[in-house]
């Protein structure tokens, strides 16, 4: 190899090993954590510098076990667990808490009356959530592709307990409305996982993996899609991964590949 060649080749290795050398390291910060069914549900983040890699939540396996096979009906529904994020994610990723959700005997529309969790990441603060009472009806001008936002006519019974005799926008007080895909609505078995985009006064404000205890107890990573939301406040993940961890028996929800804040 000619002298001059060595010498490039030397100049471009130094630089490569520099780069990869100086890059900051990941690091993790330790979130809140709450009581849920026995265990605790913690959040977490993954920087690098100033840069959010990751975010997302700690669910050990026990919590999933121990949720109750029968809940009391109660309107709004009982809240499991609400847990701050860490400010990383506060202020790069949009996410600002986690609430968690048991619904032992699952709830319309069909495809969803199976036991299952809901884990709402909210994009507002937990004061604006708990005032939210789905007297406003505002719909957003756009949604998710593939997504719906129905109305829900309700049974007489549950009208009657509610205070409503149809649910617009499937809004459930402290909440939020439940935009839905398309496919999940149609499907004629029970549903597994699937990502639901949250509203209220016409603004996307929670994006919740909706899974099932039955897909949880199975002990398996799995992937759940996110769609471009309209309208999101601050940096959006475009990736979501549920990491099963059997040494510590819990899964590790992660969301990553944030769009930049605006």
């Amino acid at each position: 190899m000619p002298h001059t060649v060595r010498t490039i080749a030397a100049v471009l290795l130094a630089l490569a090993v520099s780069a990869c050398t100086s890059e900051e390291p990941l690091v993790e910060v330790t979130g809140a954590c709450a009581d849920a069914f026995e265990a605790q549900v913690c959040t977490w983040a993954k920087t690098r510098g100033a840069r959010l890699v990751e975010a997302g939540a700690v669910v050990p396996l026990a919590s999933i076990e121990n949720a109750p096979a029968e809940q009391p009906m109660a309107w709004p529904p009982a809240m499991a667990a609400a847990i701050d994020m860490p400010e990383p994610v506060r202020q790069q990723g949009g996410l600002t808490h986690l609430t968690v959700y048991w619904e032992a005997g699952g709830h319309p529309p069909a495809p969803f009356m199976t036991p299952h969790f809901d884990f709402h990441f909210y994009t507002i603060s937990a004061s604006e959530r708990a005032a939210m009472d789905c007297t406003d009806p505002s719909k957003p001008a756009a949604l998710p592709v593939g997504y719906d936002l129905p109305d829900m006519t309700l049974p007489p019974e549950m009208a009657q307990m509610v205070g409503v005799p149809v649910l617009i926008g499937l809004c459930v007080p402290q909440m939020g409305m439940h935009a839905i895909s398309s496919s999940d609505i149609d499907r004629k078995d029970a549903f597994g996982g699937t990502m639901v985009i949250g509203y209220y006064k016409g603004k996307p404000i929670f994006i919740e993996p909706m899974i099932s205890k039955a897909m949880l107890m199975r002990k398996e990573s799995f992937d759940l899609a996110i769609p471009d939301v309209p309208g999101m406040a601050g940096g959006q993940a475009t990736r979501f991964h549920a990491e099963y961890d059997a040494a510590q028996q819990a899964y590790r929800f992660i969301f990553s590949g944030f769009t930049p804040a605006t």
